[in-house]
């Protein structure tokens, strides 16, 4: 070695200390740069579960009247519950047990103080026990949404009264309530087992997570054999030609496709052509299936992929056939991989809003559909048609289920990390 060459080697040479600190200059920026992406998307996720949690908490609780009331048998017939005057009984209950009846200007101001659903709570507590009727019980009605945004602290008081939705005096009347424990504020059970109502003090996403569960049902059961059938043709069996590239290019490409364009296919293909019925499950599971399709497929080949070819080879050498060796072998190995996929794939149809918008799964419908073939909606249109209502109370109820949507799919991504924890193999 020369002296020149010692010279460029020599870790104490100018040209070398240079370089080195070049190198770990750039190894620092880079560093830095990534530590500073991932805090500033922790930030951006903190600010929006914490903007959620700040919003939506309060629609996890609900305001309630609560009164000892006698069930009139002037208003209900115990023969023929149902055909009672219930919204009479409920005003009755207001002037009469709270108020005494005495003061008709409070009469008139309270009749409104409960929700314009509460006469359907009366009728729905009579009917499941008619006994009551002529009973003195313990009721707990829902108040009005103004009432209950006052008692959540999120209507201001100091607010001038003409641009209040409640007058000096009718907060002053609900304070004195309050103040008598006439009013309660517990869990809002209703939030979950309620189906959407026009009344935002007690509507509920009965209807929209029946609905989910309904498409997302038809979806794996269209989604799961066909795009696992299409994988292992694909991988195993189909040869190796253009049309097999050509295929696989375009499945490829679907993956990447916006789902607005799946939503426009099942419009024109099931509703137009096949004539469908609109806002129903199955045929929004049929159209998140299609969606679905691809990303499937390509999980399925990865982890098809993913087996030893060891496996085939020592299955076809004790003398099984293709079909033995691929469903009798490679498939299984697979299996926990495929399963990850498909959850994954799942989760990402359970939010899709676009897709089932453009089928009409946004209707108003006030009951949980009984069937796949039922009108009804599903999380994410709710979320959208809440999050247009004009009433202020549908503020929180919109962060508190776009809260209960993601819940979900976190409970879905887990699920598919601990699949794949579980059963993975390390070859």
């Amino acid at each position: 070695m020369t002296d020149s060459t010692a010279a460029r080697f020599d870790k104490a040479s100018p040209e070398i200390k240079a370089h080195l600190r070049k190198r770990k200059r750039s190894q620092f920026m880079l560093k830095t740069l990534g530590i500073g992406a991932i805090s500033i998307a922790f930030a951006m996720l903190f600010l929006l579960v914490g903007s959620l949690i700040s919003t939506g908490y309060q629609a996890f609780t609900q305001t309630h009247l609560v009164v000892e009331a006698r069930i009139d048998p002037a208003l209900v017939d115990p023969d023929n519950p149902s055909d009672g005057n219930f919204r009479q009984l409920a005003l009755d209950i207001v002037s009469n047990r709270v108020i005494g009846g005495a003061d008709t200007d409070n009469t008139d101001r309270l009749t409104d103080i409960l929700s314009n659903r509460a006469q359907f709570t009366l009728r729905d507590i009579v009917v499941a026990n008619p006994d009551l009727v002529g009973e003195t019980v313990e009721l707990k009605l829902p108040v009005a949404d103004k009432y209950d945004q006052l008692h959540k602290g999120m209507l201001d008081r100091d607010t001038p009264e003409e641009n209040r939705r409640l007058s000096d005096r009718e907060i002053e009347i609900f304070d004195q309530l309050v103040e008598g424990g006439y009013v309660a504020k517990p869990l809002n059970w209703a939030l979950l087992t309620n189906a959407d109502s026009r009344f935002p003090e007690v509507a509920g996403l009965k209807g929209a997570i029946i609905g989910s569960a309904y498409a997302l049902l038809v979806c794996f059961l269209l989604s799961f054999p066909v795009g696992i059938g299409a994988a292992i043709y694909l991988e195993e069996f189909a040869p190796k030609n253009r049309i097999s590239d050509l295929i696989e290019i375009n499945i490829n490409n679907l993956a990447a496709v916006p789902s607005v364009v799946f939503g426009l296919l099942g419009l024109a293909v099931f509703i137009g052509w096949f004539g469908m019925p609109r806002s129903v499950p199955f045929v929004g599971g049929m159209t998140l299936a299609l969606m679905t399709l691809p990303t499937i497929i390509i999980a399925t080949r990865a982890a098809i992929k993913a087996v030893p070819p060891s496996i085939r080879e020592a299955a076809l050498g004790v003398g099984a056939s293709k079909q033995q060796v691929v469903f009798g072998h490679v498939l299984p190995l697979a299996m926990p991989g495929i399963l990850t996929g498909t959850i994954i794939g799942m989760a990402q149809a359970l939010g899709e809003t676009a897709p089932l918008l453009l089928i009409g799964m946004n209707a108003f419908i006030t009951s949980a559909p009984s069937t796949p073939f039922d009108s009804a909606t599903a999380l994410p249109t709710q979320i959208f048609i809440w999050a247009d209502s004009p009433e202020r109370g549908f503020v929180s109820r919109t962060s508190a289920a776009i809260l209960v949507l993601l819940t979900f799919l976190i409970a879905m991504n887990a699920l598919a990390i601990f699949l794949r924890n579980k059963f993975e193999r390390k070859w």
